[in-house]
């Protein structure tokens, strides 16, 4: 809990931000009207030259930062207690392409915090079933995750926080909520946000509004549509001490209380699933603008599409049982490949998966590798054909990073930044259509072929030398008389300590032979009898 607290902390510092606390006084706070329904209000700071889909404004919004090229982030994390499946990895996968770029072509540091959601309904039933704590199930699965991601390539955060390790803090999150008026505490130990009370400022990224008739509802809740903030303990379920009895925290407070721990009222961006956009982030918001007493908290919300299976329109999940886990899919496609699966879609949008999408972004992928070896192997003389314009390349070359460059900066748009380059590789390809690999044949010319026999001789012996081999001894230019007559095993001492000092030779000799070898010419030795080894080459085989 300090390590995590001290992160939180650090993290604070360096984005040069004061973690706030609840507003103080009540009478002292400033008034939140609850008649109006806000307008999106442009965050004052700096721009950073992205236009990106807002969530809060329901438009593309110009990405304006509180600090220059510094973006403060949050990013709901997982519930765990099972294997993260497709569904999960899509999203992560996309927000961290987001990340890249905005870090390796907008030169802005990204100050990421991700919650773990370590104690929920979903853990504790599963590691009752598993006859476990549910502490112990949520490590497991925790690591779990993190071993996917990192599989993934996904980087991971500036900072993870877990929830079980910031209960006083979100006790005193609940305390400020209530005294702020919009919290309520009930005879059964529980605590609800009142959605009434915030008026039209409820429903701020959807059309919810809190005036509509209430389903029936058989809790102990003033209206069918407030939220828990704190949940009364059941009978030998983990719980924690509170000012209202025994309990463990609501979903939606976790969140708003570890990015308000880590970044105060001041945040540029969070994201999550589309369909965490209600009521978790809607209710994240209610929260943190009573306990902020702020007009406006989280100023870009930024949501990614479900992933669907192939032939259906539901999501990947698990309570679905249409869900491939992370750890099944990679035993049968790369991470890159996943990624450039990700990469061929917008990311706000909805894509269908299926075994035939993954073979066109293998297929892209295989496109590019092949014509960065061609590219190369052009440079290095090795391939023949008409000399490439690199005039027209240099041009075609400056065009795509101008339209890839736009192509982020309009709310990320991978898709058409992929479509770019993949017409610069189709115009390097024209140019080096009638491309001819050089390769050693049958039919060589007998020039190539005194060649390559001259340099397989030589090899041969240098190697004899190295290997310190009665003939190579003889004519070796070293100390003493080294065909001097003696007993074996000082002839034997004597070998062993030339081999040694010619080692590295033996080692060129080696890497020689495995250079050509990429070239179809192999090197094989002949033992004949009681003659010293002899070498010879020969080119690969069509076959091979």
């Amino acid at each position: 809990m300090t390590m995590l607290r001290g992160a939180a902390a650090a993290v604070a510092r360096r984005c040069g931000l004061r973690a706030g606390s609840g507003g103080g006084k009540v009478a002292a706070r400033r008034c939140c009207s609850a008649a109006r329904r806000r307008e999106w209000v442009p965050p004052v700071g700096r721009d950073s030259g992205i236009m990106a889909y807002n969530s809060r404004s329901r438009t593309k919004e110009p990405l304006v930062l509180a600090k220059d090229r510094v973006a403060t982030w949050y990013s709901c994390g997982p519930t765990v207690y099972d294997h993260a499946h497709l569904g999960h990895a899509c999203s992560y996968v996309r927000f961290d392409i987001i990340r890249r770029i905005m870090t390796k072509f907008f030169g802005i540091e990204v100050i990421m915090v991700m919650g773990i959601t370590d104690i929920d309904d979903k853990i504790i039933k599963r590691a009752n079933e598993m006859n476990m704590s549910p502490v112990a199930l949520a490590r497991i699965y925790e690591e779990d995750f993190k071993q996917d991601m990192a599989a993934l390539k996904v980087l991971p955060p500036t900072a993870y926080m877990r929830v079980t390790e910031n209960i006083p803090q979100i006790i005193s999150f609940i305390e400020t909520v209530i005294a702020n008026g919009q919290a309520y505490a009930t005879s059964q130990g529980n605590v609800y946000f009142d959605v009434k009370s915030w008026g039209k400022r409820y429903g701020v990224l959807t059309t919810i509004s809190p005036d509509t008739p209430d389903e029936a509802v058989n809790t102990d809740k003033r209206h069918g549509k407030d939220f828990a903030l704190w949940k009364a303990a059941k009978p030998q379920e983990l719980s924690w001490t509170s000012p209202w009895g025994k309990g463990r925290p609501g979903w939606h407070i976790e969140c708003s209380t570890i990015s308000s721990a880590v970044f105060g009222k001041q945040l540029d961006i969070h994201t999550g699933g589309i369909d965490l956009a209600f009521p978790h982030h809607e209710n994240e918001i209610a929260q943190c603008e009573v306990y902020h007493q702020c007009e406006q908290w989280g100023n870009y919300f930024l949501h990614s599409g479900h992933l669907h299976v192939k032939g259906s329109q539901e999501k990947m999940s698990k309570s679905l049982k249409n869900y491939v886990t992370v750890k099944d899919f990679l035993k049968k496609f790369s991470s890159d490949q996943f990624r450039m699966y990700c990469l061929r879609s917008r990311y706000s949008s909805a894509v269908e998966f299926s075994d035939e999408s993954m073979d066109d972004a293998k297929n892209l992928l295989q496109a590019i590798s092949s014509f960065i070896k061609d590219a190369n192997a052009y440079i290095k003389g090795q391939l023949i054909c008409d000399p490439v314009r690199e005039d027209i390349l240099w041009e075609r070359l400056a065009s795509t990073k101008v339209t890839v460059k736009a192509s982020f900066a309009d709310d990320f748009d991978t898709s058409r930044a992929v479509a770019a380059i993949m017409d610069l590789i189709h115009h390097g390809n024209r140019q080096l259509k009638a491309v001819t690999k050089v390769a050693v044949k049958g039919d060589s010319s007998a020039v190539l072929s005194n060649v390559i026999d001259e340099l397989v001789q030589f090899r041969t012996k240098v190697r004899h030398y190295a290997l310190a081999l009665p003939e190579a001894a003889e004519t070796a230019l070293v100390e003493g008389d080294a065909g001097a007559k003696g007993s074996k095993r000082e002839e034997k001492e004597k070998r062993q300590q030339l081999m040694g000092e010619r080692r590295p030779l033996l080692e060129a000799c080696d890497s020689l032979r495995e250079n050509l070898a990429a070239f179809g010419i192999h090197i094989k030795k002949v033992c004949c009898g009681g003659c010293p080894d002899l070498a010879f080459a020969y080119p690969r085989s069509p076959a091979n």
